[in-house]
């Protein structure tokens, strides 16, 4: 019989103060009993989308019921230990995947010598003890990030969990490599296959530039496992077409110029630039689009830019490089994480900046792209400025989670009396777009997707300010839905359609705009 372990909760947090900065409300996550916390890792459960978790270094986590207005937090135990780098995956069943590193005794008095996968079924309240992979002593296990299938492929809720293995740490000897290892189950984390290295290449054990780490899986859409990793040749990338069972050659990416542990010069912390992979399993035009994010220093040693590559070929060949920032300022983003709304097919990058700060001083951006990551609308979402040194240390990433046209980016905001976890909430249906090319005349364009269900985009462009009227008509010319009633300047806008209160059928869309007057149809499947 499972034993379940019921963990203590250390504090609520209900009716918390939040500052608006634009669009956004910033809530500050934990309060004073925890100061210092880092590498937010956030999952939603897709059975409830109400219930979204978040899991901090070392050994907490906070559980929302209500999108984040409320919290509790509670620490994580479990016989094996805890020992932070935090990863959180809901499957499709509403089941919650915690993986972290191993911690100290009461097992050998070694740390991280093994991966810890520890599961709850009620919402990230209460957790079993966990079942682990990877343990091969003395090495040590490092990195982990667990990935879940969530297509309706035949490895539909797989598990698959990629990390980095040393031989020993910080020890500069030609002995001693590091690998990417990886291990999968198919029965709810009970079991773990027998951790395989992948990485046809191995690094050495600096914990730097030409160590392998960065191995986050991702899944396609008929359940391919997608993985990219830095390390001495760059970013390399590797393939499962058989659920995670075997593995192919590394795919050369791209160069990753000046390696991923560049972070001194943007703080005097280890701000890193290692890759994430991410594909598209939505009905968007871009389903099957595989992207690797990553940041690097190709524009400058002070300027660290946020950096994208495509793959339309399941990772055979790839784009030509996209810089994801939109500033000119020569000052560094750094800390990418992104997220692919599996419901609409939009992306969402979070990021560290400081194109509007001096010396330390750092802003949170989320970039936004509804066209498979061609373009990018960036805006800011943290509400002041805050200082990230070695001092403060915040981590080595942050999080972002989207699902059904609602984007949650979670990051580490330091200050005097520690370090605090924030989130804010962005929602597609009220989400205000305007980027600042020139518009050459009215316009409104098709819905993406079409047909829909539940939920779409609609873009439209005014050249000059205009009063701006979008709705929503039913066949019988019924108003269903105002999407836009006011002023609006000069610009390409965007605005999302939730149906989901509404049968299947065909509907229109009108826009007004001074003098000018479209209307199109759209189609609702259920």
């Amino acid at each position: 019989m499972k034993r379940l372990f019921i963990v203590a909760i250390i504090f609520v947090l209900s009716g918390i103060a939040a500052i608006t900065y634009g669009q956004f409300q910033n809530i500050r996550v934990n309060n004073d009993t925890l100061t210092v916390c880092n590498e937010p890792s956030i999952a939603l459960n897709p059975t409830n989308p109400d219930n979204i978790v978040i899991g901090v270094n070392n050994t907490y986590f906070m559980t929302t019921f209500d999108e984040g207005n409320s919290w509790t937090a509670g620490r994580m135990f479990s016989s094996m230990g805890v020992w932070g780098d935090p990863s959180l995956a809901f499957d499709q069943d509403g089941n919650l995947y915690f993986g972290h590193l191993s911690g100290e005794p009461p097992l050998s008095g070694r740390w991280v010598d093994r991966i810890i996968i520890q599961k709850s079924t009620d919402g990230g309240l209460n957790w079993d003890n966990g079942h682990y992979t990877g343990l091969n002593r003395p090495k040590y296990e490092d990195k982990d990030w667990i990935s879940v299938d969530m297509t309706n492929s035949i490895y539909k809720n797989n598990l698959y969990i990629g990390w980095t293995e040393f031989d020993t740490l910080w020890y500069n000897h030609p002995d001693y490599k590091s690998r990417i290892m990886f291990s999968r189950s198919t029965d709810a984390g009970e079991t773990w296959s027998t951790a395989q290295e992948i990485s046809d290449i191995e690094g050495n054990c600096m914990d730097d530039d030409s160590t392998t780490e960065g191995a986050i899986p991702a899944i396609g859409p008929n359940g391919e496992v997608y993985i990219a990793w830095a390390g001495p040749e760059g970013i390399v990338f590797d393939r499962s077409f058989d659920g995670g069972v075997t593995f192919g050659d590394d795919i050369f990416v791209t160069d990753h110029v000046g390696g991923w542990g560049w972070g001194y010069e943007v703080g005097g912390f280890l701000g890193n630039g290692l890759p994430q992979t991410v594909c598209d399993i939505s009905n968007s035009p871009y389903r099957g689009n595989i992207y690797i994010l990553w940041a690097d220093q190709r524009n400058g040693t002070y300027n660290p830019d946020i950096l994208l590559k495509k793959s339309i070929d399941k990772g055979l060949t790839w784009s030509e490089t996209k810089i994801v920032n939109d500033d000119k300022s020569g000052r560094p983003q750094f800390f990418p994480w992104m997220s692919i709304d599996p419901i609409t097919g939009i992306m969402y990058i979070v990021y560290y900046d400081r194109r509007n700060t001096i010396s330390n001083m750092t802003d949170v951006y989320v970039a936004r792209s509804t066209d498979g990551g061609e373009t990018f609308y960036n805006f800011l979402v943290s509400e002041s400025s805050f200082e990230a040194t070695t001092t403060k240390f915040i981590g080595d990433y942050i999080n972002i989670v989207a699902y059904n046209g609602k984007a949650y980016p979670v990051w580490i905001r330091s200050d005097q009396l520690g370090r605090d976890v924030m989130i804010v909430k962005i929602d597609e249906s009220t989400l205000d777009v305007k980027n600042n090319e020139t518009v050459s005349g009215y316009n409104l364009s098709q819905n993406y997707p079409n047909p829909f269900n539940p939920s779409t985009t609609i873009k439209w462009s005014v050249p000059e300010q205009s009063y701006v009227t979008l709705k929503v008509y039913d066949l019988l010319g019924k108003e269903i839905a105002v999407l836009v009633d006011e002023e609006k300047l000069a610009g390409n806008y965007e605005v999302n359609f939730d149906a989901t209160n509404l049968s299947s059928g065909v509907y229109f869309y009108r826009l007004k705009a001074g003098s000018f007057t479209n209307t199109k149809k759209f189609t609702l499947l259920k």
